[in-house]
């Protein structure tokens, strides 16, 4: 099913707001921002950031009229960020009630979230820290912004910084409807895998078959084909696995490879796991066809 509105028009983009942890191409895109003449809102680092690359940011906290308060755990969580967002531009209530109550609509909402994985994934990591690492308001905005992508453009990826740019570059600082819903798609996918990161490092504590689990994926690898020819398919593996079925290996020759081949190179690494020394295993339809132990993989 679509669920994205085609008649849905292009969005202005006059106020952005960015808050990120990971920093990579900010510069750039920000200064792709300012250079179409979008208000910049930022926070703590990201302002300083944006500031150091000279740019004209204005601070959350001047926005909202509310200093950032408990070490930096309340600074965007005010009705002022949020109402900016979740006004519906084509609803002329919420228009009034942002007129009456003086706040500016933010268009354009540019975040990413504490690095909880990376944090976790330290071996001296302690639970507090872990614990401070969880992201509140940047979930929130985020969420806040993607329900909203009718009138709001979220983004939660350097990579789609480039892209976002080049379309307002040539539509004179406006984003499509297609662009948006694709970019809220993103950003909820990444709040899912945010969450149960979380999920899973608490239930931890807890015993081995919880009541609830949820798991998040990331792709790999398109894939030719699936079972049959006429299927699509695609290889994904869970977040925070340190392998996967491709892990370690490099495809010297050959089409690209189906779903038929990856479950051929299951079997194979599994057969050759359980041998000792150099080998080679030969797999056709998942069924070991050939097997051989010797002095080198050449020699097998």
């Amino acid at each position: 099913m679509d669920n994205m509105d085609p008649t849905n028009g292009p969005v202005k983009v006059r106020r952005a707001l960015i808050s990120v942890s990971d920093k990579t191409g900010l510069a750039d895109f920000a200064k792709g921002l300012a250079d179409l003449g979008v208000e910049i809102l930022s926070t703590g680092g990201t302002a300083q950031s944006l500031r150091d690359s000279g740019l004209t940011v204005i601070d959350v906290s001047e926005f909202t009229g509310q200093r950032e308060i408990m070490d930096g755990r309340v600074k965007t969580l005010h009705p002022k960020i949020y109402a900016g967002l979740l006004a519906r531009r084509s609803d002329p209530a919420h228009m009034e009630v942002l007129t009456e109550e003086e706040i500016p609509p933010i268009d354009l909402v540019c975040v990413n979230l504490y690095p909880f994985e990376q944090t976790i994934a330290r071996e001296d990591v302690g639970p507090q820290e872990a614990i401070e690492n969880i992201d509140i308001g940047g979930p929130t905005m985020i969420r806040a912004a993607a329900k909203n992508h009718e009138d709001v453009v979220v983004l939660v990826k350097p990579e789609c910084y480039d892209a976002v740019i080049e379309e307002m570059n040539q539509t004179s600082g406006e984003v499509s409807a297609s662009t948006r819903h694709w970019l809220a798609n993103e950003a909820f996918a990444q709040t899912a895998r945010y969450d149960a990161a979380i999920s899973a490092w608490f239930s931890e504590s807890y015993e081995a078959f919880p009541e609830h689990r949820v798991l998040a994926f990331e792709k790999q690898l398109d894939l030719s084909y699936g079972e049959n020819p006429h299927q699509r398919a695609a290889l994904y593996s869970q977040v925070g696995l340190d392998s996967n079925v491709l892990t370690g290996m490099s495809k010297h020759h050959g089409k690209a490879l189906s779903f038929n081949n990856v479950l051929d190179l299951d079997a194979c690494r599994k057969l050759l796991t359980d041998l000792e020394g150099p080998a080679c295993v030969i797999v056709k339809h998942n069924n070991p066809c050939g097997v051989a132990l010797g002095d080198s993989g050449l020699d097998a």
